[in-house]
């Protein structure tokens, strides 16, 4: 099926494959508060409340959190001497930081705030449905003999590219269950081999992210034993997400800055099938509200949440659909077809979408790690884009024009949401940097 889009600056070069910043035109002033969305802002709150419960028991089952007290949590890095080597240097791009969820505990990028999230959560009212706690026990009773005979029984399984079925294989594994990931065929080899080292049953698909998801529903949907983390429509995964809002609340706060109409906060982050981004959107705005302008990003190749929300489809649009491939290196945002969960929530509170190049994602994963140590895999680095198509492109100037801040951006600050990198392994690693250095002398020679 061929789907032609509506006239838009960006479709042009979204159509070429090139990298381009889509505005979209349905946001609204307050959008959260719209009472049609599915959703609503007391659900991140909610969500906060359930981490600080379980958090005892994450810290029984995972020895590095001990020291946290059980909370899954990731720095805030003010790049100093990163924003230079990006070119953002200048008094106009304000402060800018780096979310480091490339290095976040457990499984090692942004998927644990979500897979852990829900597995856990799922294991808590099975324990409960099973009589094994009741209101006011330990929820360190679920990290027990008796909790891991009962979860013994069930399997947790996932469709994923691979972060995603590493944080929900990982949880499940700590707690007893049985697992089973469903991977596309652009997964990388090392993560299928972590996930078998844990015991975790690997389907492999020769088709992608989508067909990969509809195997594992299509599975569980015929054994009560099975309990599927439906990454196309979980709003366990979603809220998950969104509590990391509240953390960045708090880093802010601590490192200064002010967020409110004058003082813009902008947040940049890789998407994929859009649950993660989609989930720490909505938290941000519930606590931001209009001070927070959030912006996915995704391969050129791969922006299934640009096709979908510029064709304004009440069924869901394919990369496919557009003539595009779907190849990109960044397996992570290798997704075809956009959550049609995530689109609608989004639709009247995400700023805009833009799309970058491969060769662009390992010459910035390369100046990571040799400005500032940061170790990213290449979808990781999708958000360093973000400043520069803000503050000097013309859709980004249209952006900052149509809501007053034109004059705002020395006041402003930039969030790039490192999403990956910490579990690819020594060889991996090298690779990536080599090819970066190779991108960085193609683009000085040109």
């Amino acid at each position: 099926m061929r789907v032609h889009l509506p006239e838009n600056p960006a479709r042009d070069d979204l159509l070429a494959g090139r990298p381009t910043l889509w505005l979209n035109p349905h946001l609204r002033p307050d959008g959260i508060a719209d009472p049609a969305l599915p959703v609503r802002p007391a659900q991140v709150a909610e969500a906060v409340a359930n981490w600080r419960r379980l958090a005892p028991l994450l810290a029984a089952c995972f020895p590095d959190l001990a020291a946290s007290g059980g909370r899954i949590r990731s720095d805030l890095i003010e790049a100093r001497a990163l924003r230079d080597a990006l070119g953002y240097g200048g008094p106009e791009f304000g402060r800018i930081f780096v979310k480091a969820d490339n290095d976040l505990p457990v499984a090692g990028s942004i998927k644990a705030r979500g897979g852990v999230y829900e597995v856990f959560m799922f294991a808590e009212a099975l324990a409960r449905r099973s009589g094994l706690i009741k209101e006011g026990d330990d929820i360190r009773t679920l990290a027990g003999a008796a909790a891991r005979a009962v979860f013994a029984r069930h399997t947790i399984a996932v469709g994923s590219t691979g972060n995603l079925g590493l944080s929900v294989g990982i949880a499940a594994r700590a707690l007893g269950f049985k697992a089973a990931v469903h991977m596309s065929s652009d997964a990388k080899a090392w993560k299928v081999e972590r996930l078998r080292t844990l015991g975790v049953e690997v389907h492999l698909h020769r088709a992608d992210y989508t067909t990969a998801v509809e195997q594992a529903r299509k599975e569980a949907g015929g054994d009560p034993t099975i309990y599927f983390v439906d990454d196309e429509r979980s709003e366990l995964l979603f809220f998950g997400y969104s509590a990391a809002a509240a953390e960045l609340a708090e880093q802010l706060a601590a490192a200064g800055v002010t967020v409110d109409a004058g003082h813009p906060l902008f947040v940049y982050l890789p998407c994929g099938i859009g649950g993660a981004p989609g989930g720490v959107t909505y938290g941000l705005k519930a606590i931001f509200g209009d001070g927070a302008h959030c912006f996915f990003v995704e391969p050129v190749q791969s922006p299934c949440a640009l096709v979908q929300m510029m064709s304004g489809a009440e069924d869901l649009v394919s990369v496919y659909d557009v003539g595009l491939s779907n190849r990109t290196e960044a397996d992570g945002m290798a997704v075809a077809r956009m959550s049609a969960f995530v689109a609608e929530v989004m639709r009247p509170i995400l700023s805009g979408i833009f799309t970058v190049s491969d060769d662009d994602l390992f010459r910035w994963l390369g100046k990571a790690m040799t400005t500032q140590g940061i170790r990213l895999e290449p979808s990781a680095a999708a958000s360093f884009a973000g400043p520069g198509l803000i503050v000097n492109s013309q859709q980004g100037r249209a952006y900052l024009e149509d809501r007053g801040l034109a004059d705002r951006t020395a006041e402003a600050t930039h969030v790039l949401w490192a999403t990956g990198g910490a579990f690819v392994p020594e060889d991996q690693f090298r690779s990536f940097l080599a090819r970066g250095g190779a991108s960085d002398a193609n683009r000085q020679q040109v």
